[in-house]
């Protein structure tokens, strides 16, 4: 699978906070070359309401329980994560791997937000 760039990371987690979800998976997708998984706040049936989000392969969709996890950038790259295994044939990747992948999305946000701090005032990544 190939890598994004942190500062392409950075700005796809900006997009989320700045609630711009759609664009942000938009964004990805075209990078992945992956159809765009729909996203939609509510809960599914026969699913548990703790769950904060889940990716149901069958219908290309993420399921947002709420509108604060719709603009969570972690939650939102973790269900993303779903459905670029799923597409490439291996939907199977553990839950470990997604927090990996959501997490490097972050990591990298804080990486160039503190460099921006580091050089100037606090700027948006636009």
């Amino acid at each position: 699978m190939d890598e994004l760039d942190d500062l392409t990371k950075a700005k796809i987690v900006q997009m989320i906070l700045d609630k711009k979800t759609e664009d942000a998976l938009e964004k990805l997708s075209k990078f992945y070359r992956v159809d765009t998984p729909q996203i939609a706040v509510g809960t599914i049936k026969k699913k548990r309401r703790t769950v904060y989000a889940v990716y149901v392969i069958q219908e290309k969709k993420i399921y947002a329980l709420n509108s604060d996890i719709f603009y969570n950038p972690f939650i939102i790259l973790h269900e993303y994560y779903h459905h670029i295994r799923s597409k490439f044939g291996k939907h199977r990747g553990s839950e470990r791997h997604a927090n990996m992948y959501a997490q490097g999305f972050i990591d990298s946000y804080n990486k160039i937000v503190k460099m921006l701090n580091q050089n100037s005032s606090p700027k948006k990544l636009d």
